[in-house]
Protein backbone atom coordinates (compact mmCIF):
# COMPACT_ATOMS: atom_id res chain seq x y z
CA UNK A 1 0.00 0.00 0.00
CA UNK A 2 1.01 3.68 -1.03
CA UNK A 3 1.79 5.95 1.98
CA UNK A 4 2.42 9.32 2.34
CA UNK A 5 5.77 10.62 2.37
CA UNK A 6 4.12 13.79 4.72
CA UNK A 7 5.84 13.81 8.53
CA UNK A 8 4.53 15.41 11.38
CA UNK A 9 6.13 16.20 14.45
CA UNK A 10 5.79 13.19 17.24
CA UNK A 11 9.04 13.80 19.86
CA UNK A 12 9.92 17.43 21.35
CA UNK A 13 13.70 18.10 22.67
CA UNK A 14 12.95 17.11 25.93
CA UNK A 15 12.12 13.58 24.97
CA UNK A 16 14.68 13.55 22.09
CA UNK A 17 17.39 15.62 24.15
CA UNK A 18 16.82 12.86 27.41
CA UNK A 19 16.26 9.52 25.43
CA UNK A 20 20.41 10.13 24.28
CA UNK A 21 21.46 11.64 26.88
CA UNK A 22 20.31 8.43 29.46
CA UNK A 23 21.35 6.12 26.58
CA UNK A 24 25.16 7.81 26.73
CA UNK A 25 25.17 8.23 30.75
CA UNK A 26 23.99 4.85 31.81
CA UNK A 27 26.82 3.47 29.28
CA UNK A 28 29.50 5.53 30.84
CA UNK A 29 27.95 4.37 34.30
CA UNK A 30 27.74 0.67 33.64
CA UNK A 31 31.64 0.38 32.58
CA UNK A 32 33.29 2.23 34.71
CA UNK A 33 31.95 1.30 37.98
CA UNK A 34 34.54 1.45 40.65
CA UNK A 35 37.68 1.99 38.14
CA UNK A 36 36.56 5.58 37.17
CA UNK A 37 34.58 5.82 40.39
CA UNK A 38 34.54 9.68 40.31
CA UNK A 39 32.62 9.39 36.25
CA UNK A 40 30.75 6.20 37.39
CA UNK A 41 29.18 9.10 39.93
CA UNK A 42 28.93 11.69 37.68
CA UNK A 43 27.06 9.50 35.40
CA UNK A 44 24.85 8.06 37.65
CA UNK A 45 23.48 11.82 38.93
CA UNK A 46 22.70 12.02 35.59
CA UNK A 47 20.89 9.35 34.91
CA UNK A 48 18.99 10.29 37.99
CA UNK A 49 18.03 14.17 36.86
CA UNK A 50 17.18 12.40 33.36
CA UNK A 51 14.66 10.08 34.71
CA UNK A 52 13.55 12.46 37.08
CA UNK A 53 12.26 14.73 34.36
CA UNK A 54 10.89 12.56 31.99
CA UNK A 55 8.97 11.37 34.98
CA UNK A 56 7.77 15.19 35.38
CA UNK A 57 6.85 15.20 31.56
CA UNK A 58 5.28 11.92 31.11
CA UNK A 59 2.52 14.33 32.97
CA UNK A 60 2.76 17.89 32.04
CA UNK A 61 5.00 17.56 28.48
CA UNK A 62 3.48 17.23 24.77
CA UNK A 63 0.99 14.54 23.62
CA UNK A 64 3.14 11.68 23.02
CA UNK A 65 5.69 12.16 25.50
CA UNK A 66 2.46 11.50 27.89
CA UNK A 67 1.97 8.38 29.63
CA UNK A 68 -1.10 8.48 29.11
CA UNK A 69 -0.95 8.57 25.53
CA UNK A 70 1.12 5.43 25.40
CA UNK A 71 0.81 3.23 28.65
CA UNK A 72 -2.28 0.89 27.72
CA UNK A 73 -3.75 -2.72 29.35
CA UNK A 74 -2.13 -6.06 29.10
CA UNK A 75 -4.41 -6.79 26.59
CA UNK A 76 -3.16 -4.27 24.40
CA UNK A 77 -0.20 -5.14 24.77
CA UNK A 78 -0.71 -8.78 24.01
CA UNK A 79 -3.08 -8.01 21.11
CA UNK A 80 -0.17 -5.70 19.61
CA UNK A 81 2.48 -8.43 20.08
CA UNK A 82 0.09 -11.18 18.56
CA UNK A 83 -0.28 -8.83 15.51
CA UNK A 84 3.40 -7.89 15.05
CA UNK A 85 3.96 -12.14 15.05
CA UNK A 86 1.17 -12.14 12.77
CA UNK A 87 2.70 -9.44 10.49
CA UNK A 88 -0.02 -6.98 10.86
CA UNK A 89 0.53 -4.98 13.76
CA UNK A 90 -1.08 -1.60 13.76
CA UNK A 91 0.43 1.41 13.39
CA UNK A 92 0.92 4.32 16.08
CA UNK A 93 2.33 7.74 15.89
CA UNK A 94 3.39 7.60 19.40
CA UNK A 95 4.44 4.46 21.19
CA UNK A 96 3.09 1.67 20.11
CA UNK A 97 1.23 -0.79 23.60
CA UNK A 98 4.62 -2.96 23.44
CA UNK A 99 6.90 0.28 23.69
CA UNK A 100 4.84 2.04 26.23
CA UNK A 101 5.30 -1.18 28.46
CA UNK A 102 9.30 -1.63 27.69
CA UNK A 103 9.46 2.29 28.87
CA UNK A 104 7.35 1.68 32.00
CA UNK A 105 10.00 -1.18 32.87
CA UNK A 106 13.09 0.75 31.95
CA UNK A 107 11.93 3.43 33.97
CA UNK A 108 11.26 1.46 37.28
CA UNK A 109 14.61 -0.58 36.76
CA UNK A 110 16.58 2.57 36.13
CA UNK A 111 14.94 4.01 39.20
CA UNK A 112 15.90 1.31 41.24
CA UNK A 113 19.28 0.64 40.06
CA UNK A 114 20.15 4.91 40.86
CA UNK A 115 18.58 4.99 44.32
CA UNK A 116 20.78 1.58 45.24
CA UNK A 117 24.09 3.23 43.66
CA UNK A 118 23.33 6.47 45.91
CA UNK A 119 22.94 3.82 49.06
CA UNK A 120 25.85 2.25 48.61
CA UNK A 121 27.70 5.71 47.62
CA UNK A 122 26.75 6.43 51.57
CA UNK A 123 27.69 3.44 52.75
CA UNK A 124 31.01 2.72 51.29
CA UNK A 125 32.26 6.97 50.78
CA UNK A 126 30.27 8.73 53.23
CA UNK A 127 29.31 10.40 50.41
CA UNK A 128 26.44 11.43 47.51
CA UNK A 129 22.87 13.49 48.81
CA UNK A 130 21.63 10.59 51.22
CA UNK A 131 25.16 10.12 53.35
CA UNK A 132 23.75 12.57 55.93
CA UNK A 133 20.70 10.73 56.22
CA UNK A 134 22.36 7.31 56.17
CA UNK A 135 24.26 8.75 59.37
CA UNK A 136 21.91 10.37 61.40
CA UNK A 137 19.76 6.85 60.85
CA UNK A 138 22.56 4.26 61.46
CA UNK A 139 25.07 6.56 63.49
CA UNK A 140 25.50 4.96 67.38
CA UNK A 141 24.79 7.30 70.18
CA UNK A 142 28.18 8.08 71.93
CA UNK A 143 27.42 8.52 75.82
CA UNK A 144 30.78 10.12 76.92
CA UNK A 145 31.77 7.79 80.64
CA UNK A 146 34.82 7.51 82.54
CA UNK A 147 34.65 3.90 83.10
CA UNK A 148 36.15 1.21 81.09
CA UNK A 149 32.37 -0.66 80.95
CA UNK A 150 31.50 1.80 79.05
CA UNK A 151 34.27 2.08 76.53
CA UNK A 152 33.82 -1.86 76.18
CA UNK A 153 30.35 -1.02 75.56
CA UNK A 154 30.91 1.44 72.82
CA UNK A 155 33.60 -1.12 71.40
CA UNK A 156 30.18 -3.65 71.03
CA UNK A 157 28.36 -1.58 69.98
CA UNK A 158 30.75 -0.20 66.74
CA UNK A 159 31.35 -3.58 65.92
CA UNK A 160 27.83 -4.57 65.83
CA UNK A 161 27.19 -1.63 63.80
CA UNK A 162 30.14 -2.13 61.91
CA UNK A 163 28.52 -5.79 60.96
CA UNK A 164 25.18 -4.17 60.37
CA UNK A 165 26.85 -1.70 57.47
CA UNK A 166 28.80 -4.92 55.65
CA UNK A 167 25.44 -6.09 55.76
CA UNK A 168 23.71 -3.51 54.34
CA UNK A 169 26.22 -2.93 52.02
CA UNK A 170 26.62 -6.43 50.58
CA UNK A 171 22.37 -6.36 50.06
CA UNK A 172 22.49 -2.99 48.22
CA UNK A 173 25.30 -4.02 45.86
CA UNK A 174 23.65 -7.28 45.02
CA UNK A 175 20.63 -5.06 44.19
CA UNK A 176 22.37 -2.55 42.25
CA UNK A 177 24.31 -4.90 40.20
CA UNK A 178 20.87 -6.84 39.69
CA UNK A 179 18.74 -3.81 38.05
CA UNK A 180 21.63 -2.59 36.33
CA UNK A 181 22.01 -5.85 34.27
CA UNK A 182 18.43 -5.72 34.13
CA UNK A 183 18.74 -2.63 33.05
CA UNK A 184 20.91 -3.87 30.21
CA UNK A 185 19.07 -6.57 29.34
CA UNK A 186 16.00 -4.23 28.96
CA UNK A 187 17.67 -2.16 26.46
CA UNK A 188 18.72 -5.25 24.10
CA UNK A 189 14.68 -6.06 24.63
CA UNK A 190 13.89 -2.66 23.55
CA UNK A 191 16.87 -2.12 20.73
CA UNK A 192 15.22 -5.14 19.16
CA UNK A 193 11.48 -4.15 19.06
CA UNK A 194 12.65 -0.63 18.03
CA UNK A 195 14.40 -3.05 14.80
CA UNK A 196 10.96 -5.21 14.25
CA UNK A 197 8.67 -1.86 14.44
CA UNK A 198 10.60 -0.13 12.01
CA UNK A 199 10.63 -3.00 9.40
CA UNK A 200 7.42 -4.07 10.01
CA UNK A 201 6.18 -0.66 9.52
CA UNK A 202 8.61 0.42 7.43
CA UNK A 203 9.54 3.39 9.10
CA UNK A 204 13.25 4.51 10.60
CA UNK A 205 12.19 4.52 14.19
CA UNK A 206 16.36 5.23 15.42
CA UNK A 207 16.12 8.34 12.91
CA UNK A 208 12.52 9.09 14.18
CA UNK A 209 14.20 10.15 17.99
CA UNK A 210 16.74 12.18 16.22
CA UNK A 211 14.78 14.36 14.24
CA UNK A 212 11.38 13.85 16.37
CA UNK A 213 9.40 13.28 13.41
CA UNK A 214 7.41 10.28 11.83
CA UNK A 215 5.59 9.63 8.67
CA UNK A 216 2.02 11.20 9.40
CA UNK A 217 -0.20 7.99 7.70
CA UNK A 218 -1.05 5.13 9.82
CA UNK A 219 -1.44 1.58 8.13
Amino acid sequence: MKTSEKTVKVWDPIVRIGHWTLVLAFFIAYFTEDELLTLHVWAGYVVGAVICIRLLWGFVGTRHARFSDFVRSPTAVLRYIRDIIGKRPKRYIGHNPAGGLMILALLASILVTTYSGLLLYAIEENAGPLSGWLGEYTAPSLLLSPSANAYADEDDDEDEHGDEDDGREEFWEEIHEFFSNLTLLLVGLHVTGVLVSSYSHKENLIKAMITGRKRGDTD
